[in-house]
């Protein structure tokens, strides 16, 4: 484990460790935020190779207050009580390992922080593991990327609630600010809860990258737009309640050119990767029996999209439908595209806020959805306006079960139902793949009809294996009927279906 410590950084007042980045990667990323708050209040730099930490300080930590240790011991040894050292490993093993490494050189009160994307369950048994020697975990999510450590994360914390007070001022200075200067920061909640939102975040994510891809690819499939169309349509969409670093990401994208003059996006292989905290999302909503649809369908979109090779086959055999050709209102077209986008995103993050509830519930957790909503508001991937309405939501209505329950956001559906109805028919019949649009509509047609055929589901396992059903008039009591009278001899309490 020792031999893979990097660096470690702990600042003047509030005395913290980064262990395990590359010391010139570190001050590079941290840019004027992190920089101005840690760099200049003092820090201390340790890296396994001596050398490392003397280039660091002759060349990027010129002129700072930054010092160097020569051992991870003597980097403790400069820290003040109680200590505050903050992980930067690979989620897994590594961070046991240098958990490990830590301990013996800590004492009563110290506070390690986990800032990695680490699984919210290893953060709350590390939580517990240590809190018996003495030692306060907090697991904490950050977001932003590269852009996020220059300008300020968000920052999502959660674990031993002791330890915020000794860490909230650091955290909440150097993180994003939104409105008149909160930060995008605040304490999640116990145990493995900062992990669990950070994780939900990405699923977020991962769902707000399909839905622009999948706008993106009717704009080109069917309205037959060019690069430069496109990204002027991304730029108009950022100045109306779709304004998110995204959809702004998106139109600089579309717009960028290689040298030869020639747009670079059709030239990338269109195979997209993932790291799996989109994937940990869909398994947690399996787990708790949450319906987040749409960030699942994202993450086998991105599963299929990787099957490349046997797609370039399947294009050369598999036909599809006859009608390949738009013949409607091209302008009018693409605002209905606008429109079941925002539908579709208020869709996946009503269901995000659904997985938040249940786990909740789930693990005793108090969850401030509002505050989680206004973390997410800035310094994140998925900053946007629109995470303000929902937090205005949930400050109207702290218990609010569902986003689309709330007027402002049932209302905004109901503006664009007809829209999102358009493009997926159309699209559907000019065969473009919509996986995250059509389960968004479709999660929504659902919870909004008072009966689904669920009742056929519980009749056929009651059927075939006794599994019992409640009846409309008699909810809480369960029944089994013999349907052999009618439907031949099949009798089994083997099947669990």
């Amino acid at each position: 484990m020792g031999r893979r410590l990097r660096k470690a950084v702990p600042s003047k007042c509030q005395d913290m460790a980064l262990p395990r980045c590359k010391l010139q990667q570190f001050l590079r990323l941290s840019g004027s935020c992190l920089t101005g708050f840690l760099v200049e209040a003092g820090v201390c730099a340790f890296n396994r190779t001596v050398s490392k930490v003397e280039a660091f300080l002759a060349k990027e930590a010129k002129g700072t207050k930054v010092i160097g240790a020569r051992s991870l011991e003597e980097m403790v040894s400069k820290l003040k009580r109680p200590r505050r050292i903050v992980l930067l490993v690979k989620a897994g093993s590594a961070v046991d390992d240098f958990i490990e490494k830590l301990v013996p050189l800590l004492e009563t009160g110290d506070i390690i922080i986990d800032g990695g994307n680490s699984e919210y369950r290893d953060t709350t048994r590390r939580c517990k593991e240590l809190r018996a020697k003495g030692i306060l975990f907090v697991g904490s999510g950050v977001s932003g990327g590269e852009e996020g450590a220059r300008y300020g994360p968000s920052l999502m914390p959660g674990g031993a609630k002791e330890a915020w007070p000794h860490i909230k001022t650091i955290f909440q200075s150097i993180a994003a600010k939104v409105g008149t200067g909160e930060p995008c920061c605040d304490w999640v909640g116990d145990e493995g809860a900062g992990h669990f939102v950070k994780m939900v975040h990405n699923g977020i994510e991962y769902g707000d990258m399909q839905l622009i891809c999948e706008a993106y690819h009717l704009m080109k499939d069917v309205l037959g737009m060019e690069h430069d169309e496109m990204a002027k349509a991304f730029e108009e969409w950022n100045k109306t309640e779709l304004d998110s670093f995204l959809i702004e990401i998106t139109a600089n994208i579309l717009k960028f050119k290689n040298p030869d003059g020639k747009h670079l996006l059709p030239k990338i292989r269109d195979s997209a990767g993932q790291k799996g905290t989109g994937k940990w999302t869909a398994i947690s909503a399996l787990e708790y029996g949450v319906p987040v649809t749409l960030i699942g369908e994202a993450v086998f979109a991105r599963c299929l999209s990787s099957l490349k090779d046997e797609r370039v086959q399947a294009s050369k055999l598999l036909e599809g439908p006859k009608m390949t050709q738009f013949s409607g209102n091209k302008k009018a077209f693409l605002e209905d595209i606008r429109k079941a986008l925002y539908a579709s995103k208020i869709i996946s993050y009503a269901q995000g806020f659904m997985l938040l509830r249940q786990a909740a519930k789930e693990f005793g957790w108090t969850l401030n959805y509002g505050g989680i909503a206004l973390m997410w508001r800035g310094g994140c991937i998925i900053r946007s306006v629109f995470l303000g309405k929902i937090k205005n939501a949930f400050d109207r209505n702290p218990e609010l079960q569902n986003l689309l329950l709330d007027d402002f956001f049932k209302t905004a559906v109901e503006n664009c139902q007809d829209s999102w109805r358009h493009v997926i028919s159309t699209g559907v019949q000019i065969g473009i793949p919509m996986p995250c649009f059509t389960t968004a509509l479709s999660f929504y047609d659902g919870y909004r009809h008072e009966m689904l055929p669920a009742n056929l589901i519980q009749a056929q396992r009651d059927y075939f294996g006794a599994h019992t059903y409640e009846l409309l008039s008699k909810p809480g009591e369960f029944i089994h009927t013999n349907w052999t009278g009618h439907g031949g001899n099949v009798s089994s309490s083997s099947y669990n279906v």
